[in-house]
């Protein structure tokens, strides 16, 4: 995932006053909802940044081991901040991996090193989905719909598709080729060199267009198709492997 490097203190103010004003529209239901979606985020923070870290450490660098980031405890990944603002927000982040690409000891360049490590986290993301995915029908197949309509086996099932829409969701977002997203180190050794060069000067300017697009709702707008088709995808795969 990615980091930014606001005032901590503005940060809270924000995260304040959103946590505040959405748990005054929430009922028990939604507040239900809301802890029942923690595990999901969760994981799906965790995995996502694990990747950064593996892709990193199989290309010769070694700052994500000494810096405790190869690793699945979600403690080592997570940032309260970047949690609060997934929980209530829809966009948030975890512990930005570093690298140190004078590391790299594969025979490709920077850039496309940089690229293939970007990737790893939303590759881990679809990756959990789809595991999750076949839990969820394997539990329908074996469980039937006495498991499903049970207290604990619902409450697992809820875990179980929040964790699967999530990732899938936390994936595509990161693949928007804008910074400070993943996508925007993933495209960019495919463009041309002059439209590379004039990107990387205007990288500013697309942060901007990147918070324009999120605040206004237009990235939801856009990657929301995508989510629901790929979703689709998944889940109809898993339901092919379980014959259902």
């Amino acid at each position: 995932m990615f980091g930014f490097n606001f005032d901590k203190r503005t940060l809270y103010l924000i995260i304040g006053i959103l946590v505040i004003t959405s748990l005054m529209s929430y009922g028990t239901a939604g507040i239900v909802s809301l802890i029942l979606s923690i595990p999901a985020v969760l994981l799906a923070l965790t995995v996502h940044e694990f990747g950064h870290a593996f892709a990193a450490y199989k290309l010769g660098d070694d700052t994500p081991v000494r810096q405790g980031r190869l690793s699945l405890n979600p403690l080592d990944h997570v940032d309260p901040l970047g949690i609060a603002m997934l929980l209530f927000a829809h966009i948030g982040w975890g512990k930005p991996v570093q690298v140190d690409p004078r590391n790299y000891n594969r025979n490709i360049s920077v850039e496309k090193a940089d690229a293939i490590v970007s990737f790893a986290g939303p590759l881990m993301n679809f990756t959990t989905a789809i595991i999750f995915a076949l839990i969820y029908c394997a539990l329908y197949k074996f469980g039937g719909i006495g498991f499903f309509t049970s207290g604990i086996g619902s409450i697992i099932i809820l875990i179980i598709g929040n964790i699967v829409t999530l990732n899938i969701g936390l994936g595509v977002f990161n693949m928007i080729p804008l910074p400070p997203l993943d996508g925007s180190k993933i495209f960019l050794p495919v463009l041309p060199r002059n439209a590379k060069f004039w990107f990387i000067q205007h990288e500013q300017t697309f942060y901007i267009i990147f918070l324009v697009i999120w605040i206004t709702g237009i990235a939801g707008t856009l990657i929301s198709p995508i989510i629901s088709q790929l979703t689709e995808w998944i889940l109809g795969f898993a339901m092919t492997i379980f014959g259902i």
